[in-house]
């Protein structure tokens, strides 16, 4: 269940109540007039089964109720209703593959941003891959593969294109560009500085079996891609984080980043060439499917009547689809 807060203009709050009272899925509902301050306005409150959400939240939006009022979304942990269960059980599908639209409009624009986090991040990610890549480490890599912060900014990208949004999609593919290009750079530096201490050289990038995988892109790879793009957007959708660390040892982005940083570092330009191609086949197939999965979850919410919201103006952030 999702427990709604809605501030709205007195004169607004007869038309809203009546729309949540015909509302599959809703239940609890209380109004308080004239409570609320700031914004000034009548306190509205119901519980909604989340697979029934989307439909309700647009309508209150249509209202003008986010602009001229409030409207906030939380989950419920724990509800001991037997109203509430009534409510699940009238509502279409399940709560988990229900995708709560506006949620992950905020959620991709907010993972999209190109913050000092998120560099610090990529940065030591890609350091990790590139030490696991010169010590032969598979160790190392998976760690490297699991702190990489990446996915985020390409579930932006699926959700840009889906929605038609191409604000978004630039500014995510500028938050990869920077990352990466930002780790690259810390990473070949550091591989320059341990070349002249003689640490490492360029033998040590041949022979190694347990990683020569990252820079032998094949139909295997693009494969992996298209799987961990797919299952990385159900997990975001589904608010999955344990399947959604899955994702990111399954790709081999930030391995490939690491592995061209130290082979750039030690003049191997075959390798640079097959970790760049690796890191490009990874993004792509993670973009296909991220998008399609978007798109067959959209489908598939239509035909219960609950269609996302795709024909009006986006309010996430003042972009525009």
């Amino acid at each position: 269940m999702l427990h709604v807060r809605v501030i709205s203009p007195a004169e607004r709050t007869d038309e809203a109540v009546g729309m949540l009272r015909q509302a599959t899925g809703l239940t609890n509902l209380v109004v308080l007039p004239g409570v609320a301050r700031e914004p000034a306005g009548d306190l509205v409150l119901f519980d909604i089964a989340r697979e029934a959400a989307n439909g309700v939240i647009e309508r209150l939006t249509e209202l003008g109720l986010s602009t001229a009022g409030s409207i906030a979304v939380e989950n419920v942990d724990l509800s001991l209703s037997d109203a509430a269960n009534r409510a699940k059980e009238a509502a279409p599908g399940a709560g988990d593959d229900a995708v709560l639209w506006e949620e992950l409009a905020r959620r991709v624009d907010d993972d999209s941003q190109t913050t000092w986090a998120y560099l610090a991040f990529l940065a030591i990610a890609t350091q990790l891959a590139a030490i696991g890549v010169v010590v032969a480490s598979p160790i190392l890599i998976v760690g490297a593969m699991v702190l990489g912060p990446e996915f985020g900014a390409i579930a932006a990208i699926c959700f840009g294109l889906l929605r038609r949004r191409p604000a978004l999609i630039v500014k995510a593919i500028r938050a990869l560009a920077l990352g990466f290009g930002t780790a690259i750079a810390i990473t070949f530096a550091c591989a320059l500085a341990a070349r002249g201490l003689g640490w490492i050289n360029a033998d040590m990038l041949s022979g190694h079996s347990e990683v020569e995988f990252i820079v032998k892109p094949d139909k295997w790879s693009f494969i992996v891609a298209l799987l961990a793009g797919a299952a990385g957007v159900l997990s975001i959708t589904a608010d999955k984080s344990s399947t959604l660390v899955g994702v990111f040892i399954s790709v081999t982005t930030v391995p490939a980043a690491g592995y061209a940083s130290v082979a750039l570092a030690l003049g191997a330009w075959q390798d640079v060439g097959g970790s760049a191609l690796q890191l490009a086949v990874n993004i792509a197939g993670m973009v296909l499917s991220g998008t399609l999965t978007l798109l067959t979850q959209r489908l598939l919410w239509s035909r219960y009547g609950l269609p996302a919201p795709l024909n009006r103006r986006d309010r996430t952030r003042g972009d525009r689809p």
